[in-house]
């Protein structure tokens, strides 16, 4: 659309040129007169001739005439496609995007598309997961690709709605100010009471205020960046076990979270019993259970029941084996 608004103009300007110089060099008439003959020829208005035309003035005239009239009427019926095809297109685009947004449920609602609001994209979509992003600034939105972004303000209800919170699994707010994000948890908590809020918080001593309007999780970058920093440089390969055991894309190695459903064939038995270090070569680091209480470094007596989310560690392969068995009933 640039190119063809740059030829538009380009066109225009050199049949305008064309036509000025021609008068110029031809007739001998000064640049003013030159340029006045030009625009009531080329805009066929119709007025009398400055001056007295010669026999070449007249013949450069009708070759004017012949190719620029047509030249400056195609360069201004282009100009008015692309602007009518460029509001038709967004138009549509806003339709096409409405009814993509409208079919999808279980996703996720990222308020913000800055730096950290890309990052965390890149991880869910790294995941296959679904979300939709809510930014202000249309500008951000050049770069987002096939993604689903809506140009909106996540502080507002509307916004939040035509983004599907009523469907949403969960909400990430990453507005650059704490008042914004604030905004957004208590919008989202009287939508959707349901919903899993993780919001950020720039300053220290936010946090509460973040969790008493209904977030679930907040999260500072400076103090998790601060003491990523510290660790690196007092536990370095603690640090970088960490960073590759959580790596998206690594196919070696991940830590998952397996959550046992009610009615799970997991639920009852013992780590031992199960199998799942002998025979899948599974770490379970941790095991949250339903009441929140976290067990770090399970025996293989400790018994798994349903509600708890296991903090596995393997291979990719072997923890959806593991998966595929939590989600299987128990056999009688």
């Amino acid at each position: 659309m640039k190119n063809k608004i740059i030829l538009a103009v380009g066109l225009i300007i050199l049949v305008i040129t064309f036509g000025a110089s021609g008068y110029m060099l031809i007739e001998g008439w000064s640049f003013l007169d030159a340029l006045y003959m030009t625009i009531t020829t080329l805009t066929t208005v119709g007025f009398r001739e400055v001056h007295e035309l010669s026999e070449a003035g007249m013949i450069f005239t009708l070759v004017l005439i012949m190719v620029g009239v047509g030249t400056v009427l195609y360069a201004l019926s282009a100009g008015a496609q692309i602007i009518i095809e460029g509001e038709l297109q967004e138009l549509f685009g806003r339709k096409r995007l409405e009814k993509k947004i409208k079919g999808i449920k279980d996703h996720y609602i990222i308020c913000g598309y800055g730096r950290m609001g890309r990052i965390i994209c890149r991880e869910l979509r790294g995941e296959k997961a679904s979300f939709v992003i809510i930014e202000k600034d249309p500008a951000k939105g050049v770069c987002a690709g096939d993604t689903l972004i809506m140009n909106g303000d996540a502080t507002s209800d509307d916004s939040l709605r035509d983004a599907g919170i009523e469907r949403a699994r969960g909400l990430i707010s990453v507005l650059p100010t704490d008042a914004e994000n604030l905004y957004v948890v208590l919008s989202a908590r009287g939508l959707n009471p349901s919903l899993f809020i993780v919001a950020r918080a720039s300053d220290e001593g936010a946090e509460g205020k973040f969790i008493r309007a209904g977030a679930n999780r907040v999260v500072s970058p400076y103090s998790i960046g601060g003491l990523r920093i510290a660790h690196t440089v007092l536990r370095p390969a603690v640090v970088d076990f960490i960073e590759f055991a959580t790596k998206t894309g690594n196919i070696e190695l991940r830590m998952e979270e397996i959550f046992i459903p009610d009615g799970s064939g997991l639920s009852g038995q013992t780590l031992g019993q199960c199998g799942i270090g002998k025979e899948l070569g599974i770490i379970i680091v941790g095991i949250k259970r339903e009441s929140g209480e976290m067990k770090f470094n399970p025996t293989f007596r400790t018994t798994i029941n349903a509600g708890d989310t296991l903090i596995a560690l393997g291979e990719i392969s072997k923890l959806r084996l593991l998966e595929e068995m939590s989600k299987s009933e128990h056999r009688k």
